[in-house]
């Protein structure tokens, strides 16, 4: 054995060649902490030191290779001052640097996900083979930094500046194929070939067949670019790349200039320039919210393998109430896999929501992301019925029909007839409460709540609403259910709105008393888009649909009438009178025509200013720092009390909820990091300046303890 620690061993394989072997005890994956970097060290230091190796290859002993640097540790480090951060990152770089430096030919086997730093490991070595069933890449700028152990040095001397400005940019994971075209990999091979086939190049290299000095020395060096070689490959690169990440993601355009500066530049030096970089980004607010809901993800997902223990069994499901959302749901969990009967008492309905699903799926199969075959096994999968006949075989039914409390009711009832006493029943309602549905069932344990968000396909989240008669195993199946569809399940207790809609609508009130004061809500859409909201409120409105909308405010408004009920006329109130609900009329507070591709494109309607005049002041400039503040310190509010009324278990799953949910800015990392960010105190006062407009902008008492007492959601 020449190294032996809880991270790394490297012993000798034969013929002088050596395996550094990356195995973290006590890890189901490998990841780049600080034990595994000092170890790194110490074995790079053996390898040197050890006269008989002639040959290294690098493997793991797990299913992955190094899924990149440990992200739990990120937040503390990142706290650190700049400069100190500088110095950990060039202190990493040069055991990387050591290790390419090594007097003898590397090959990293690469057997399964190489990210991040793992990735870089593998750039540092002379060579590299990739199993057919590994991924690399360097995903970094979805936290919100860019490559910081020698990615923007290495990669665009391995596999030329577009091409590495656009994987690192671009952050996605790179199957073998792809790595192999642009020369990232030097060989793909099956997965029981690779250790194999690793050792079979440092052979070669033996052999003289291979110049693995000649293979290294274009990372050592400057770029190869002249002036006007380098000037259009940047300049050009810089003005899309800040197109497509926008104003609120710096880190993409950050990485093509570190690559830029650096390009005249050999190694060493440019590695200074990118521990630069590197620590400038890690300080930015961005990249900790980032880094935050990363972190927050992954408690979701811990959440979700421990319910799935607790799960029944869900191989067959059924929807009830065909038509757009139910065809959602249908082709959601028949795609994932969970075959699916779709009820409705009407064949329009049953041809509704068959066309919905047919039409997400031909979408599919023009961008080639499914076959012929997918498209019919997964409209195979979907059973069109207008009686119960079937329902004896399903695991899990989530009824879909019109947001009435009574039709509810009487389809739930109806339905728990025809089900095993097992079996287990879900409402996708919005607002009505899950206790109140639940009064009509014999068996409300086996009843809860499983809100999707329109459109199915494409929004992540699904709230599971628990009641107070739902039993445990019921709420671990539908959560299981959840992830079987690809959604990220958020499990919350029954009330008005339950998480997502109580929060958001308290946001729509800001909105309601911006426009009584004489906003323009054209304004106040394009400051909150600026803000990085993927719509502003009034195209929200018209999205949602101006009717639906005031059907869940009534609710809010019943519910919490201190904070909900207006005591003026708004208007919303206005637009539904005149019946101009939305885009699905073609006229809200916008009006929408069809663009090229026959979707609604909104466009100004002056007639608009018109109809809202009686119920709106005199127009008034408003602020950017007043509309922000306005609209923002309800919802902020609202996720506060959401928080300390029990509604949802913790800081981490109210801020996802929203992210998914509703489009809270992830650059800001959902709204208590929004609060944190800004610091507790400071939001109090901000919000006690408003406090005039009523009890939305009132803080908690709670809150305000936590103000004096120092105290933050993330942190302490």
């Amino acid at each position: 054995m020449i190294y032996e620690g809880k991270a790394i061993t490297v012993k000798p394989v034969e013929n002088g060649v050596a395996e550094l072997n990356f195995d973290l005890q006590g890890e189901s994956v490998n990841k780049f902490n600080e034990l595994t970097l000092s170890e790194l060290k110490d074995a790079v230091a053996a390898l040197k030191a050890d006269n008989s190796v002639k040959g290294l290859i690098v493997t793991s002993a797990k299913d992955v290779f190094i899924v990149g640097a440990d992200i739990t540790e990120f937040l503390s480090n990142f706290s650190k001052p700049e400069e100190e951060l500088v110095q950990g990152n060039l202190a990493a770089n040069e055991i990387f640097s050591a290790f390419e430096d090594l007097e003898f030919p590397t090959v990293a086997a690469i057997n399964g996900i190489a990210l991040g730093g793992g990735f870089e490991m593998c750039l540092a070595a002379d060579y590299r083979v990739i199993s057919s069933s590994a991924t690399v890449g360097l995903p970094e700028v979805k936290l919100g930094i860019y490559p910081g152990f020698g990615g923007t040095v290495r990669l665009p001397r391995l596999i030329g500046t577009d091409n590495a400005i656009e994987w690192i940019a671009s952050g996605k994971e790179q199957r073998p194929d792809a790595a192999l075209k642009v020369g990232a990999v030097d060989a793909v091979v099956a997965p029981e070939q690779l250790r194999d086939s690793a050792l079979a190049l440092i052979q070669r290299c033996l052999n003289g067949e291979l110049d693995y000095k000649a293979k290294r020395l274009p990372k050592l060096e400057k770029l190869k670019l002249n002036p006007i070689e380098s000037m259009m490959a940047f300049e050009s690169a810089k003005g899309f790349i800040a197109g497509q990440a926008g104003p609120h993601y710096p880190a993409p355009v950050e990485a093509v200039k570190t690559i830029q500066k650096a390009a005249g530049m050999g190694r060493d030096k440019a590695l200074e320039v990118e521990a630069k970089g590197f620590a400038k980004l890690a300080k930015t607010d961005v990249a900790s919210s980032l880094i935050g809901l990363f972190l927050n993800d992954q408690v979701l997902k811990k959440k979700a393998k421990q319910y799935e223990k607790q799960s029944a069994k869900v191989e067959r499901a059924a929807v009830l109430g065909a038509g757009i959302m139910g065809g959602g749901i249908a082709y959601q969990s028949a795609l994932k896999g969970t075959p699916i009967l779709m009820k409705d008492i009407a064949q329009a309905g049953i041809d509704l929501g068959l066309s919905e699903a047919s039409k997400l799926l031909v979408k599919q199969l023009g961008r080639k992301r499914i076959t012929p075959e997918k498209m019919a096994t997964v409209l195979n999968n979907i059973v069109p019925t207008m009686n119960y006949g079937d329902f004896n075989t399903v695991d899990v039914v989530v009824e879909a029909v019109v947001e009435n409390v009574n039709v509810k009711k009487a389809v739930l009832a109806e339905c728990e007839e025809h089900i095993g006493e097992d079996k287990f029943l879900t409402s996708n309602t919005s607002t009505i409460s899950i206790n109140e549905l639940a009064k009509a069932l014999k068996r409300p344990e086996n009843f809860c709540g499983m809100h999707f968000f329109n459109p199915v396909h494409m929004m992540p989240l699904v709230e599971v609403i628990r009641g107070e008669k739902t039993s445990d195993e019921t709420i671990a199946t539908v959560v299981n259910y959840a992830k079987k569809m690809g959604k990220t399940p958020v499990v919350v207790n029954d009330c008005p709105g339950f998480m997502v809609n109580r929060v958001l609508f308290p946001y729509f009130g800001g909105f309601g008393g911006l426009m009584r004061d004489g906003a323009d809500f054209q304004q106040v859409d394009k400051v909150m888009e600026r803000f990085g909201w993927p719509m502003g409120p009034a195209y929200l409105m018209d999205v949602v649909g101006i009717d639906t909308g005031q059907h869940a405010e009534s609710v809010m408004a019943e519910g919490f009438p201190e904070r909900m009920a207006r005591d003026f006329k708004s208007v919303g109130d206005v637009l539904f009178e005149n019946k101009r609900y939305g885009q699905k009329t073609s006229a809200g507070f916008y009006k929408y025509e069809a663009d090229k591709s026959g979707k609604p494109k909104k466009v100004v309607d002056e007639a608009t200013y018109e109809l809202l005049k009686p119920v709106c002041a005199e127009r008034v400039e408003f602020s950017e720092e007043e509309i922000i503040a306005r609209m923002m310190i309800p919802l902020c509010l609202e996720t506060v009390r959401c928080l300390e009324d029990n509604i949802v278990e913790s800081a981490a799953d109210a801020d996802m909820a929203l992210i998914m949910g509703i489009g809270f800015p992830p650059f800001r990392g959902g709204a208590l990091k929004y609060i944190d960010s800004m610091g507790v105190a400071e939001f109090c006062a901000l919000a006690d300046k408003y406090a005039h407009l009523g009890a939305l902008y009132h803080p908690t008492e709670g809150l305000r303890e936590m103000a004096a007492a120092g105290k933050t959601f993330f942190g302490n």
